[in-house]
């Protein structure tokens, strides 16, 4: 026996109106349609569930025993399918976003912002995370997308570039004497930024982030360049441990361009850094095969909009 749904609606209307026209009206269907779907039901059941007459129809005492446990099958199912509508409507309204620590603070402050005021019925919930926490998070569905610099897609994940950035010399606001060389002004972290040759770097203290971070490993290749390759360097796990050990004097760091709402915030000096001018991609990763929500696109267009200027303050130009 396997009973439809519609079957066991059909019984259910005809049951609580005891008029076939009535109950095929309610059901939004014709009755030839309704008393087809309650004989099929019957010779399932190999029982009468109704005796009908010219006047009235009226459950048989099988129809009266099947009568409780349909309402109840019913009931069951249209609170189960109501609840994960209401969580599925959430979910579509909630946009969970993890991202590394300084990314979290200096960035995604200002596009959140400027995403609530055009997307107000859209919740935005941050994780903030360091990049292998991001990605778990994401393959675990514990966060919808995950933002940083993700120089390989992780098993099961997708990543798509949302932005990009440039490497920068980030000094100390007192060190100013290379930058001579750049045949620009020098910039200040809270004015235009300037340009400087990595030949600038050689013979200089430098703080850098672990020998094993990507990124490091895609600046110390341009060290070696001009030989100041180092791997027992002073090294720190986040941008803003190393921004502020640079404020502090003690010595000079090579980071991305994206840091560069951080380094607004302290006494050091910001030069974009040329000669090669070296650039790295900013992704967004999302879990393989998910469907991409109307909430995430929206998001994803602001992002994109916003990460050039949040980059590059007063015309950053290389």
């Amino acid at each position: 026996m396997n009973l439809s749904m519609r079957q066991m609606r059909a019984f259910l209307h005809v049951a609580r109106i005891g008029n076939f026209t009535r109950a095929a009206e309610q059901a939004h269907m014709t009755q030839a349609g309704l008393s087809t779907l309650v004989r099929e039901m019957e010779r399932q059941m190999g029982a009468r569930l109704f005796d009908r007459t010219t006047r009235m129809v009226v459950l048989t005492a099988a129809g009266r025993r099947l009568l409780p446990v349909v309402e109840r099958v019913l009931g069951d199912l249209d609170e189960v399918t109501s609840r994960l509508g209401a969580e599925g409507d959430e979910a579509r309204q909630t946009l969970r976003i993890a991202a590394t620590p300084l990314v979290s603070s200096h960035l995604l402050p200002q596009v959140f912002a400027g995403f609530r005021d055009d997307h107000p019925r859209i919740r935005l919930k941050l994780f903030d995370a360091d990049l292998r926490d991001v990605e778990a998070m994401v393959a675990a569905g514990e966060a919808d997308m995950g933002l940083g610099f993700f120089f390989k897609a992780a098993p099961g994940l997708d990543r798509m570039p949302v932005g990009r950035f440039q490497l920068m010399r980030v000094a100390p606001a007192g060190a100013d004497e290379s930058w001579r060389t750049s045949g620009r002004a020098p910039g200040r972290a809270t004015g235009r930024v300037g340009s400087v040759p990595w030949t600038t770097l050689r013979g200089s203290e430098l703080l850098g982030l672990p020998p094993d971070n990507p990124i490091q490993k895609l600046i110390d290749k341009h060290l070696a360049a001009i030989g100041q390759a180092d791997p027992a360097r002073p090294a720190f796990n986040f941008f803003g441990t190393l921004i502020s050990m640079v404020e502090a004097g003690f010595g000079i760091a090579v980071m991305p361009t994206f840091a560069l709402a951080a380094c607004e915030r302290h006494a050091v000096r910001t030069a974009l850094l040329v000669r090669p001018k070296v650039e790295l991609d900013f992704y967004r990763i999302t879990r393989r095969g998910v469907h991409e929500s109307e909430a995430m696109q929206a998001f994803c267009r602001t992002l994109v909009e916003a990460l050039p200027a949040l980059s590059s303050p007063d015309g950053l130009r290389a």
